[in-house]
C-alpha cells in the first residue's frame, strides 16, 4: 500500500468513474455469486417463519445504524479531496480524527437505543422473546462494524482496488459460515453470530489499511484540533448534519417497509416481503456502489474542471445509469419468480408480485444514482435532504393507504415513493446545472 496518491492520476472523469466502479464492482460482483448461494442457504435452511425473525433483526440492525451513524465517508470525501490534492496532511488528519470521533460517538449511541429499541418494545416488531437479547448483541456489533470513516479514507484516496479486497471478506466468510452452519443444524442464532463475525472483521481489516494508506494524516497529534479543523473546511458542519439526516431518511425508505410489514402483516410476511426486497436490494447496492464511486470524482472535477465538462459527466453518468433501471426491471419481470423459487423453494413463489414494485422502485432509485453526488460535491446539499423528506412522506402516506392489500401493497408503496423521489431530483438537478452553466457563460 502507498500513501496519498498523485492527483493528476484521477482527472479523467467518466474513464476514472468507471476504473473506480470496476474496482467496486470486482468485489461485489463476487459478492453477489456469494450471495445468492449463503441466501438460499438460509431461506431454506431456517423456513418462512424464522427467517422472517432474521429478517427482522437484521433490518431493525440496519435501521439503527442508520439513525445512529454518522456516514462520515461522504464528510471525508467532500472535504478530504483538497487536502489529498495538495498533500495537506495536517488537514486531512484533523478531518480524518473529526469523523473517526463522530463515528465513536454514533456507535455508543446506537448501542443506547438498541437496548431501549429490544429491552423496551420488542414486541413491537413481533419478535420471539428468545430473540431479544441475540437481536441486541447483533445490533451493537453491526453498529461497531459500519463505521465508515476508513472507507472514506480509502475512497478520497481512488484506492477503491483496498475496499475491493476487504469487502470480499464477509460475502466470502458469510458463505463458508452457511455451509458449517448447515451441516451442524441451522438457527438463527448461529447465522446471526457468523454475519456479526465476517462485519467485524472486515471493518477491522479498512482499519488497518486505512492507517496504513495516510500514515502522516493518521498521526494522533491532530486529534482534538476541532477549532483547526472547522476554520480550514467551511461549510463542515451543515454538511455534516444534511448528510446525516438524508443518510437517516434514505435509510428509514430502505428499512422501513420492512418493518411495517413485520408490524403490520407479521413474521411469515416479513420473511417473504424480505426475500423479494433482497433480490431488489440488490439493485438499490449497485445504485450505492455507483454513487461510490462517482462521488470521489465529483468532488475533484468540480474544482477542477469547467462548468460545461463538469454538466457533461452528470449527464453521461445519468443516460448509463437510467438505461441499467430499463434492463434491471425487465429482468425482474421475466426472472424474477423463477429466482424466488430458486433461492427460497415454492414457499417463496407468491413472492414475485412482490418482487415487481420493488423492482419499479429499484430502477428509479439506479437512474437517479448520479443526482445525490452531484448535489454534494457542488455544495447543494440541502435541496437533496428536501427531496428525501418529500420522498419519505409519500412513503408513509403510501404505506398506511395500500398495507391492507399485503407485502404487495407495500411494495407499490415503495414504487411510487422512490418515483417521486426521481421526478423530484431530476427537476432539482437540472436547474442547479443550468444556473451553474449560465454563471460560467457570464463570467
Amino acid at each position: 500500500m502507498q500513501p496519498l496518491n498523485e492527483p493528476a492520476q484521477r482527472r479523467d472523469g467518466l474513464s476514472n468513474i468507471l476504473r473506480n466502479l470496476a474496482w467496486i464492482l470486482g468485489g461485489k460482483g463476487f459478492g453477489a455469486v456469494c450471495s445468492f448461494f449463503y441466501l438460499a442457504i438460509l431461506a431454506r435452511s431456517l423456513g418462512l417463519k424464522d427467517f422472517g425473525h432474521f429478517s427482522l433483526i437484521f433490518g431493525t440492525a440496519q435501521a439503527l445504524v442508520a439513525v445512529a451513524g454518522f456516514q462520515t465517508w461522504q464528510t471525508l470525501v467532500r472535504f478530504g479531496a483538497q487536502p489529498v490534492l495538495e498533500k495537506n496532511h495536517p488537514r486531512f488528519g484533523r478531518l480524518i480524527w473529526f469523523c473517526t470521533s463522530a463515528d465513536v460517538l454514533g456507535a455508543v449511541t446506537g448501542c443506547g437505543i438498541a437496548a431501549i429499541l429490544y429491552f423496551g418494545f420488542a414486541q413491537i416488531l413481533d419478535l420471539n422473546p428468545q430473540y431479544t437479547m441475540m437481536g441486541f448483541l447483533f445490533a451493537c456489533a453491526l453498529m461497531w462494524s459500519r463505521l465508515t470513516t476508513p472507507s472514506g479514507i480509502v475512497r478520497v484516496l481512488g484506492r477503491f482496488d483496498v475496499g475491493m479486497y476487504i469487502e470480499a471478506i464477509i460475502p466470502t466468510g458469510r458463505l463458508i459460515a452457511s455451509g458449517i452452519i448447515v451441516l451442524t443444524g441451522a438457527s438463527v442464532a448461529k447465522f446471526l453470530f457468523a454475519w456479526a463475525f465476517f462485519d467485524l472483521l472486515s471493518a477491522l481489516c479498512y482499519w488497518i489499511a486505512a492507517r496504513r494508506l495516510a500514515p502522516e494524516a493518521f498521526d494522533r497529534k491532530y486529534f482534538g484540533q476541532w477549532r483547526e479543523m472547522l476554520d480550514e473546511n467551511e461549510g463542515v458542519r451543515g454538511f455534516f448534519g444534511v448528510t446525516y439526516v438524508a443518510t437517516t431518511l434514505d435509510a428509514t425508505v430502505r428499512q422501513g417497509p420492512l418493518l411495517a410489514v413485520g408490524y403490520f402483516l407479521g413474521t411469515s410476511a416479513a420473511g417473504l416481503y424480505r426475500l423479494a426486497d433482497q433480490l431488489a436490494q440488490g439493485v438499490k447496492q449497485f445504485a450505492v456502489l455507483i454513487a461510490r464511486a462517482v462521488l470521489p470524482e465529483f468532488a475533484v472535477s468540480q474544482m477542477a474542471d469547467e462548468a460545461h465538462r463538469f454538466e457533461g459527466l452528470v449527464r453521461t453518468v445519468t443516460h448509463i445509469a437510467a438505461l441499467a433501471g430499463v434492463v434491471v426491471l425487465v429482468l425482474a419481470i421475466f426472472l424474477g419468480e423463477p429466482l424466488l423459487v430458486l433461492i427460497g423453494g415454492e414457499d417463496y413463489a407468491k413472492g414475485a408480485v412482490v418482487l415487481i414494485p420493488l423492482a419499479v422502485g429499484a430502477a428509479f432509485e439506479l437512474a437517479s444514482v448520479s443526482y445525490e453526488p452531484m448535489l454534494y460535491s457542488t455544495g447543494h446539499a440541502m435541496y437533496a435532504l428536501r427531496v428525501r423528506v418529500l420522498s419519505l412522506a409519500v412513503l408513509i402516506g403510501a404505506i398506511i393507504a395500500f398495507v391492507s392489500y399485503g407485502p404487495v401493497g407495500v411494495g407499490w408503496a415503495v414504487a411510487l415513493a422512490m418515483s417521486v423521489f426521481y421526478l423530484a431530483m431530476s427537476i432539482t438537478v437540472w436547474i442547479i446545472l443550468r444556473q451553474m452553466r449560465s454563471k460560467a457563460a457570464s463570467e
